[in-house]
C-alpha cells in the first residue's frame, strides 16, 4: 500500500476516534463522567500511551537504522566501483570495453534509483540485471594476463567485483523492509483509544477540534516517516544519490 495512503488511513482512524469520543460525551450518563471515572480512564489511557510511545519509538529507531545502513552500503558500493574501474585501468587497454560497459551499466542503475519508483527499483534484482552483471564478470574472467602484474590485477578486479555484487544485493534486500501489518494495526488501535479518550473528556468547540486534528496529523506523519525511512530507495524520503553521481563522473577517466 502507498505510504501516503497508509498515513491517511491512520489519520482517519485517529481523528475519527476523537470525534466518536466527542459524540459519546454528550450521550453518556453523568456518572460515567464523574471524577472517579475520569481518574481511572486517565490511568488506563496513560498505560496505553506509554506502550504506544515505546512501540512507535522502536519503529522509528529501526527504520532509521535501515535508512542509515542502506545509505552506508550505497556509499561503500560506489567507492568499490571506482576501485574496480581503477584496477581495470591499471591492467591496460585490453579492459577499455569492460570499463565502457561498466559505466553504461552504472548509469542505468543511477537512472533507476533516481526515479524513486519501487517498480523500477525492483528491476535491479531482475534476471536481466543479474545477466548484465554476470556478463561483465565473464568479460573480466576472459582476460588473458600477459605478466604477473596483470594476473594480480585480474584477481583483484574479480575480488572487488564479488564484493560489489554482495553489497548491492544486501542493500536491495534491506531496502525492502516494511512494518508488519499486525504491529501497525495494534499501534493504530492503541492510538485510536487514546484519541477517543481525548474527545470524550474534552469540551466540544472549534479550538479543541483543531488541536485534535493537528495531533492526528502529527501522529500520522510519524507513521509516514517510519514507512519512508524503512524503504530508503523509493518514496518521498530517499538516501542521497550524490555518491553515485560522483562515482559515475569518475568512471572511465
Amino acid at each position: 500500500m502507498n505510504h501516503l495512503m497508509i498515513a491517511s488511513v491512520v489519520f482517519i482512524c485517529l481523528f475519527g476516534s476523537a470525534l466518536l469520543g466527542s459524540y459519546l460525551r454528550g450521550r453518556l450518563p453523568s456518572q460515567h463522567l464523574s471524577d472517579e471515572s475520569i481518574s481511572v480512564v486517565k490511568l488506563a489511557t496513560g498505560l496505553i500511551a506509554t506502550m504506544a510511545a515505546l512501540v512507535l519509538g522502536l519503529l522509528v529507531s529501526s527504520a532509521k537504522g535501515t535508512f542509515d545502513t542502506t545509505s552506508a552500503e550505497l556509499v561503500g558500493t560506489a567507492a568499490k566501483v571506482v576501485q574496480f574501474d581503477r584496477v581495470l585501468s591499471r591492467y591496460g587497454p585490453d579492459t577499455q570495453e569492460i570499463r565502457s560497459l561498466l559505466k553504461h551499466n552504472y548509469a542505468g542503475v543511477m537512472q533507476v534509483l533516481a526515479s524513486r519508483d519501487a517498480s523500477q527499483i525492483a528491476k535491479l534484482d531482475s534476471p536481466e540485471a543479474i545477466n548484465r552483471s554476470e556478463e561483465l564478470q565473464r568479460k573480466v574472467e576472459a582476460l588473458s594476463p600477459g605478466n604477473d602484474a596483470q594476473r594480480a590485477l585480474k584477481e583483484r578486479a574479480l575480488l572487488v567485483m564479488d564484493e560489489v555484487f554482495a553489497t548491492r544485493w544486501l542493500a536491495l534486500l534491506q531496502a525492502n523492509g516494511s512494518i508488519p501489518f499486525t504491529m501497525l494495526a495494534i499501534l493504530v488501535s492503541w492510538l485510536s483509544i487514546i484519541f477517543g479518550t481525548f474527545g470524550l473528556f474534552a469540551p466540544r468547540n472549534g479550538t479543541i477540534l483543531a488541536v485534535l486534528m493537528m495531533c492526528a496529523l502529527s501522529t500520522s506523519a510519524a507513521i509516514l516517516l517510519v514507512e519512508e525511512l524503512n524503504r530508503p530507495l523509493d518514496g518521498l524520503i530517499g538516501v542521497s544519490l550524490e555518491p553515485i553521481r560522483d562515482t559515475l563522473g569518475r568512471l572511465g577517466q
